[in-house]
């Protein structure tokens, strides 16, 4: 929820207790995270902030808290390029009615790759939307690759996400497989995400099963399709003939840790003008920039779990403010906090 009011009573206390949406798995799901308004919270004035009473102080608090909770997009240059690609990909793709290219978003933990996927259906079904106003159109798929995936397991995410009714052991692979084409075909949906490739192993019978199933998708539906992985290229989806297939239709964009330069210090500097502190002093994250680097690896990520949880601990301790003491308390994931430990103190704990 994106709380606009910027003085809350007491009547918004009965808002926190939302229900939690639908995952962006499931057509409802992904169609309230297209259209949802880009998180937005006004501060109040000092004055108006220090008169607010007890329950006025509470509300207004928790809507912050919900506020930092969320994730704060930011377009960096790995983002621009999937978009640019995609693009490319659903325009050379309009006219092909053989085998169509399609991309994977390759790259290790928390650099951005769900997000980037995310973000560039949102903004595909949002064009889509504003060319073909109304209708039945769902031009965008998202799903996630099931955990030892078999060709039925891959049918019911897609039918799942379409919220096709329930299927019963009496019908087979087949004829999920096209139940959901149909629906897609009707729908014009035109570019499928699919999230967690890496899980797709060409080297066991498993994988292989799943990458035929997938592929028998491709060529029957005329949509683009994007994966994102861990790591992809060592994974094994690239293995044996079905890999090398897939390799060659598809094109590679890895995203990784940013260097320590100019857009690791423009990142921080998009994402600490997000906070919504009352005392905090716009730029001190930015003077930080090369310790944040040290704590996260670059890794964007753990970046932004680093400031978003920097920015409530100020909340729930009154100081209203991200200091180098108040990042430093603050603890993220083990990859960040190892990588960023001295190596003697590495050692001596081994």
């Amino acid at each position: 929820m994106v709380v606009t009011k910027p003085q809350p009573d007491e009547e918004d206390i009965a808002d926190l207790g939302e229900a939690r949406p639908s995952p962006t798995t499931r057509l409802e799901g992904w169609r309230r995270f297209v259209e949802e308004d880009l998180a937005s919270f006004d501060l109040l004035p000092e004055p108006q902030w220090h008169s607010l009473n007890p329950t006025g102080r509470e509300a207004y608090d928790e809507a912050r808290i919900r506020y930092h909770s969320e994730l704060q997009v930011v377009r960096t240059s790995a983002v621009k390029e999937i978009a640019h690609q995609v693009r490319l990909l659903t325009l050379l793709n309009q006219r092909e009615h053989g085998a169509r290219r399609g991309m994977i978003v390759s790259g290790e933990q928390t650099t951005g790759k769900t997000t980037a996927l995310k973000q560039l259906g949102r903004l595909h079904e949002l064009r889509i939307r504003q060319r073909y106003p109304g209708g039945n159109r769902i031009p965008v798929v998202y799903l996630t690759a099931p955990p030892k995936g078999s060709p039925r397991k891959l049918a019911m995410e897609f039918a799942r996400f379409l919220g096709l009714p329930a299927v019963g052991p009496r019908h087979n692979t087949i004829d999920i497989t096209s139940a959901v084409c149909q629906v897609m075909i009707e729908a014009r949906t035109d570019l499928v995400l699919v999230d967690e490739i890496h899980l797709m192993n060409h080297a066991t019978l498993v994988g292989e099963d799943l990458s035929d199933h997938l592929k028998y998708f491709t060529e029957h539906l005329p949509a683009t399709f994007v994966y994102a992985g861990i790591d992809v290229e060592q994974s094994g989806v690239f293995t044996g003939v079905r890999g090398k297939q897939l390799g060659g239709r598809c094109v590679l964009v890895r995203t990784g840790p940013f260097p320590l330069g100019p857009e690791w210090r423009s990142l921080v500097a998009s994402l600490e003008a997000t906070l919504r502190l009352q005392q905090h002093e716009q730029g001190t994250l930015v003077k930080h920039s090369d310790y944040l680097h040290q704590r996260t690896g670059g890794v964007i990520g753990s970046l932004s779990h680093l400031i978003r949880a920097a920015a409530i601990s100020a909340i729930l301790d009154n100081s209203e403010r991200i200091t180098r003491a108040t990042l430093k308390s603050t603890r993220i994931d083990h990859n960040s906090e190892s990588a960023a430990q001295p190596a003697s103190l590495r050692r001596a704990s081994q």
